[in-house]
């Protein structure tokens, strides 16, 4: 039962990271609530398992003219970068400490979201 469960959270996440929402930052509360898994492995299996999402989602995009190929190589290669210098910080940081970093940026996330969203709806009424 709970690999039936597990496979069709990969899979909804899967999918959600497709449309770029954000389907790894479930996946990793997902594993770390609910899977008991550590923080740092957790942040290890979605790098992993954004690799062939992310893969089958660009192809998709670019085959539809959606992506611009500077922009894509561009943040191909500072996204590369980026990571792997993540990932070496990561490894260096207590995962209590990772835990709480990780958790401030989605409060962050979130709260920057609101306000962009209740900006937008703001315009659109002095619109409407």
């Amino acid at each position: 039962m709970k690999f039936l469960l597990d496979t069709a959270i990969g899979a909804v996440t899967g999918v959600i990271s497709g449309f770029g929402v954000g389907g790894g930052t479930l996946l990793v509360l997902y594993l770390t609530l609910f899977g008991k898994v550590s923080q740092l492995s957790a942040q290890g299996i979605n790098l992993i398992y954004f690799i062939p999402c992310a893969t089958a989602a660009l192809v998709s995009h670019i085959r539809n003219r959606q992506i611009e190929r500077c922009a894509w190589i561009i943040s191909g290669i500072f996204g590369t970068v980026s990571a792997l210098v993540s990932a070496y910080i990561a490894t260096r940081l207590d995962t209590t400490l990772l835990g709480r970093i990780f958790g401030i940026f989605l409060i962050l996330a979130g709260g920057f979201e609101i306000i962009s969203v209740t900006k937008e709806k703001r315009v659109e009424k002095k619109k409407g």
